[in-house]
Formats: C-alpha cells, sequence, structure tokens
C-alpha cells in the first residue's frame, strides 16, 4: 500500500546544516504526503542531533562512506512500494515548493515518464546545461584535459545542446543527478543507482538505464537553482574518483563503440528538428 505521494532522499557528507534546513522548509510547505530521508555517510553522526524526531523526517547513519548512488539506494530500499514517486535531491538547490506539485501533476499524467529533471539556473541566472547527451570518452577528456577552447567550445554545443533555449519539454539520455524525480515503480524495476560508481557518473548511467524503457524528460516549466561545486576540479582526490568512475562506466557500456549510445543520441538530436 502506498502511503506517501512522494518520498525524498539527500545524501549528507559534512553537509552544511543550513543547506538541508532550507531543503527542509521547503518540503514543509507543499500539500503531497510525504516524507525525507536523510542519508548520513560522513564519520560521525554528529548530525543525528539536529535531524532525528523532526516530522516527516528518518535521519540514516550509514557509519561509512558510501557514496552518491549507494547512499541514496539505502533510502530507496526502505520506501519499496510505500510511494508513487521519489525524488532524488542534493541539499545544495534552492527551489519553489509548488514545483513538486506540478511536476507531480505533470508525472500522474503521463504513465510513460519515468524520469523529470527541472530547469536549472547557477546562483548568477545563468543556465546550467543539466541535459545533455550521452558522452563519448571525448567529450569527458576534452573538457576536462584538452585546454583547447574551440575544440571544447565544438564538443560542448553537441554534447550539451547548447545551441537549443531550453523552454521545451524535451526527451533527455541523460539529467544531473541533483533533482531527479523519478517514478518508484521504475526505480524498483531498473534496481536503483549501479553501486559499482562511487560517485560521479551514476547519474548517467541511472538516466540511461531508465531511458531505455520509458521517457526521460527535460521540463522547464519547473526551475531550480543549484550551486554545483565541480569539485574534481578543486580536488585531487574527487578528481580520482571522477576518472575511476568514468573508467567503470565506459568499460560497462563500449568506450569507443558504442553502438546504442549513438543510436539514442541521435534519436535524441533529431527531435530538434520538428522544435520551432
Amino acid at each position: 500500500m502506498q502511503k506517501y505521494n512522494l518520498t525524498v532522499s539527500i545524501v549528507l557528507y559534512q553537509t552544511d546544516i543550513d543547506e538541508v534546513n532550507n531543503i527542509l522548509r521547503i518540503l514543509s510547505q507543499i500539500s503531497l504526503k510525504y516524507k525525507v530521508f536523510l542519508v548520513d555517510n560522513s564519520p560521525t553522526d554528529d548530525l543525528k542531533t539536529e535531524f532525528q524526531g523532526l516530522p516527516n523526517v528518518e535521519y540514516i547513519f550509514t557509519g561509512k562512506n558510501l557514496g552518491f548512488g549507494s547512499g541514496h539506494n539505502v533510502a530507496i530500499n526502505k520506501v519499496k512500494e510505500q510511494t508513487e514517486y521519489h525524488l532524488v535531491l542534493n541539499a545544495d538547490v534552492n527551489f519553489e515548493g509548488k514545483i513538486l506539485e506540478e511536476i507531480y501533476g505533470y508525472m500522474s499524467k503521463n504513465n510513460n515518464v519515468g524520469l523529470l529533471a527541472p530547469k536549472i539556473f547557477n546562483p548568477d541566472a545563468s543556465i546550467q546545461y543539466s541535459a545533455k547527451l550521452l558522452p563519448t570518452p571525448a567529450n569527458l577528456i576534452v573538457r576536462r584535459f584538452v585546454p583547447i577552447k574551440w575544440l571544447q567550445s565544438i564538443l560542448d554545443n553537441r554534447y550539451e545542446f547548447r545551441f537549443f533555449s531550453f523552454d521545451k519539454i524535451i526527451e533527455v539520455p541523460y539529467v544531473m543527478g541533483c533533482f531527479m524525480f523519478i517514478s518508484a515503480n521504475v526505480f524498483q524495476k531498473i534496481n536503483g543507482f549501479d553501486e559499482r560508481f562511487f560517485m560521479y557518473p551514476e547519474d548517467i548511467d541511472l538516466t540511461r538505464r531508465i531511458h531505455g524503457e520509458f521517457k526521460t524528460i527535460y521540463y522547464p516549466k519547473a526551475t531550480i537553482t543549484h550551486k554545483h561545486g565541480k569539485g574534481s576540479y578543486k580536488s585531487g582526490k574527487l578528481l580520482y574518483y571522477h576518472i575511476t568512475s568514468m573508467i567503470k562506466y565506459f568499460n560497462k557500456w563500449g568506450w569507443f563503440f558504442d553502438s546504442e549510445r549513438s543510436e539514442i543520441n541521435n534519436k535524441i538530436l533529431a527531435q530538434f528538428k520538428d522544435i520551432k
């Protein structure tokens, strides 16, 4: 029996308490029946006293850093069939609660949609290129290690749809993991996040697997702001996680020979011919 319209999971790792409290404040204003799971991967459970016992909130201390996808799976495995939809959420986002009701309404009317992501802005109000094609090794290697601006620009223009105005609903095979609104039945069917990825490509992999059976939608009628720290550009340790996880991703799906990737990306690009 479904107890909730929406469950939400936020994975914490020494996370700013103010950011989490802001999310809880937003959620407290919505009319949907919901529950929030705070999955704490931090070394200590210092946040326990802050959040334990709050209404509609369950604090879970994992005792070790499970990584992003595995942390969310902890919450997903607890709710099972108790919810209609599940929201994978970062703490460093901001939005108006009414967008959750807007998205819920859209998803309820479109049962063929497995995953929906909103339009995302940076804190300076510029667009955040959060909807993308499935990456090739060249997309990631060039943008990270080849400082040739014109080459990066050519690749990013296609990879991140920079030619698009981002004002219409489109299908996309990859959305960033900071805000993923997912049908709970779909989440269970694909067995959640692939836990071989500690962090970074788990959102690519998840969107791709859902896209194989359902529509994965970029929905600009709902908007959020995301800080998006790009940690692997600032930390050697995070860069290591990024590289090793991307190697695992391409080992799973294929490096330069991935016929499914080509087919999906070509299908996605074809839709822009019909968009006025």
